[in-house]
């Protein structure tokens, strides 16, 4: 969880993250690391690890502002920050995706630098980002002097986790551990005589209209849910947590065991808004190994960039660990266990509204064009170094099969190219010696037999000859009108519903003035429909744009969508992500403390909007009565 500097609390009940550390990093934050006593070694929990040491004629070379240093026995790269006698260091290693930084030539005080994957910046003498604005620190590394005066940057790197109470490697039996695949994050994990299932989307959309199946799951998906053992929902995006998919399942089972992680926002807050009766769920705390039976465990584990939200999970059974990051962009701060017997990740890209939905300025057909060309072979390319440094036997791209499949969406589906499975598996093969498999819906991987003879391609097994692989119908009306019958809700008959809703979500304090226009489903802005400003300076409500210097965003929503989100207090990865927004900015900036609060952070209970009813319905008869004297 990410807090302002000197407001750090230790986080409960996560075993991989000791007092020692939570002391430390509260002190980096404050700036007031000096002599902290470093424990070597803490009853095996935790570790100070040396990164790089420096000699003091060495650190006498060290020039004022930004300084690039090289482990030349590892090869890690580190960033040393000198402002007189103080220093500051970290790694030299974007938070985003793990791009270098290079010097910032657009900055001249020698306080910036910039990163080659994304142009996000960090300002060293801070460890903020400055682009995107308000995001991210950079975490920190401790300085050590020794008698010599040497100075040696130091980690603290709890364990890894998943090494508590190793087991001791077990043969397989040929069928003792079988993967299936469903669809797009869904696998189902027959291991012993247990069964897990990951991440059920399996029927209707997600981000409200804006994402499909693109697969068809076997047509017994729900049985094969109802037998789970327990099923494991990494986060709380539709495509993961999957409301349409989990009410069936409900009506059958809904005691069957779910596990999540202890997120900062509860995975499964909208429950009971959702109608979805689920009577089993358990939240538990990070990197602490779940004991299933004596040979069967499993343990889930933050994402560094997203810990509010993102988890991966590790099962192990029998000492053969199975990895399944799914949508984290560093899962585990980047720490994974190598060598494991199967690892899964997303790979597709394109899980966004940016750029396609955005227009205005440098936003024309061709940079979109060449953004997303460029941004998929960045992650290809860096999906095919990660799976290589951590050689797991076998690897598999998931949880990138969806399709923009609504009529109404055809610019998107055109424009959001994604990433081929084939293509990134390809790769992985011309760099390494791992084995990759990209399955259809219904395909096993009989991992006993594979992991017994690596050679023997029967250990691979592709659904029957015929089998309906992709989807042709996704039933739309079914699920739109659900979507649409916030449309004619009596709220929306009062405008001061605008005013009601902001003021609900909270967010204020923030230079930023915003549009909010209505549309039709072709983005023309509707007869009769909503356009207002929101201030969220002072979040005020005006009816022309304010003189001073602000920040500007128009956002046009589909109104059907917008009323929806409006109505359940839903986030706002239903627009954006769902591609229900075309957004124009000026400057072309990233507000990341505006977007960041609407998609993560809006309160856990919707607004009151029977409350808020009564009293329009009053004000209203007091207004005629007012009328009628």
């Amino acid at each position: 969880m990410q807090q302002s500097p000197g407001v750090m609390t230790p986080p409960s009940g996560n075993s991989s993250y000791t007092y020692v550390h939570f002391v430390t990093r509260m002190c980096l934050l404050q700036g007031s690391l000096k002599s902290l006593p470093l424990k070597k070694h803490c009853n095996g929990e935790q570790i100070a690890r040396t990164l790089l040491y420096r000699t003091f004629l060495e650190v006498q070379t060290l020039k004022e502002g930004i300084n690039f240093l090289r482990n030349k026995d590892n090869g890690e790269n580190f960033i040393i920050f000198k402002d007189g006698e103080t220093l500051r260091a970290c790694k030299n290693l974007c938070k985003h995706q793990g791009g270098t930084f290079i010097t910032d030539i657009e900055e001249l005080g020698n306080r910036k630098v910039r990163c080659t994957k994304h142009n996000w910046k960090l300002d060293v003498s801070t460890m903020k980002y400055v682009n995107p604005p308000d995001s991210f620190c950079q975490d920190e590394l401790a300085i050590e002097r020794d008698e010599e005066k040497g100075l040696s940057l130091v980690e603290l790197d709890p364990p890894n986790p998943w090494d508590t109470d190793p087991l001791v490697t077990e043969p397989l039996e040929t069928g003792e551990v079988q993967i299936t695949y469903l669809s797009h994050a869904c696998m189902e994990l027959k291991i012993g005589n247990k069964r897990i299932v990951f991440d059920p989307w399996l029927t209707g959309p997600a981000f409200a209209r804006g994402w499909w199946l693109l697969h068809e799951p076997p047509c017994n998906w729900l049985e094969r849910l109802c037998r789970a053992d327990f099923i494991y929902i990494s986060h709380m995006h539709s495509d993961h947590l999957n409301y349409p998919t989990l009410k069936k399942l409900s009506e059958k089972r809904p005691d069957v065991p779910i596990y999540v992680g202890k997120t900062e926002r509860p995975v499964f807050w909208y429950l009971n808004k959702s109608a979805v009766c689920l009577t089993n769920i358990n939240v538990v705390p990070f990197g602490r190994w779940q004991e299933v039976d004596k040979h069967l465990r499993f343990m889930i584990l933050m994402d560094g960039v997203h810990p509010e939200m993102d988890t991966c999970i590790i099962v192990e059974y029998k000492g053969h660990k199975i990895l399944n990051t799914v949508d984290c962009t560093r899962p585990n701060g980047g720490k994974l266990p190598s060598n494991v017997a199967l690892m899964m990740s997303d790979f597709a890209g394109g899980a966004s509204g940016f750029p396609m939905t955005f227009s205005g300025g440098k936003f024309t057909e061709e940079w979109k064009a060449q953004f997303i060309k460029t941004e998929r072979k960045k992650l290809l390319n860096y999906k095919a170094q990660l799976v290589k440094d951590l050689n797991p036997r076998v690897y598999c791209p998931f949880a990138g099969y969806f399709v923009e499949a609504h009529p109404s969406d055809k610019y998107i589906k055109e424009t959001n190219l994604k990433n081929d499975a084939s293509e990134l598996n390809n790769r992985i093969s011309n760099i390494s010696d791992v084995v990759t498999w990209t399955p259809k819906p219904g395909a096993t991987l009989d991992l006993g037999r594979f992991l017994n003879d690596p050679h023997d391609r029967s250990a691979f097994t592709d659904p029957p000859p015929g089998t309906k692989v992709l989807k042709d119908s996704w039933e739309f009306d079914t699920y739109l009108s659900a979507i649409n019958a916030s449309f004619d809700d009596e709220i929306f008959r009062y405008p001061s519903w605008i005013k009601e809703y902001f003021t609900w979500a909270g967010f204020k304090g923030y230079n930023l003035v915003v549009r909010m226009i209505e549309t039709d489903e072709h983005f023309s802005p509707l007869p009769n429909g909503y356009n207002y400003l929101v201030d969220f300076l002072d979040l005020s409500f005006p009816t022309e744009i304010p003189k001073r210097e602000h920040p500007y965003e128009e956002i046009s929503s589909r109104a059907t969508v917008m009323r929806h989100v409006v109505k359940q207090g839903l986030l706002w990865d239903d627009l954006y992500i769902g591609f229900q927004t075309r957004i124009k900015r000026n400057p072309d900036i990233y507000h990341h403390q505006f977007w960041n609060h609407f998609q993560i952070k809006l309160p856990l209970l919707p607004p009151d909007w029977k409350a808020f009813l009564e009293r329009e319905k009053e004000n209203t008869q007091k207004l005629n009565v007012c009328n009628m004297m």
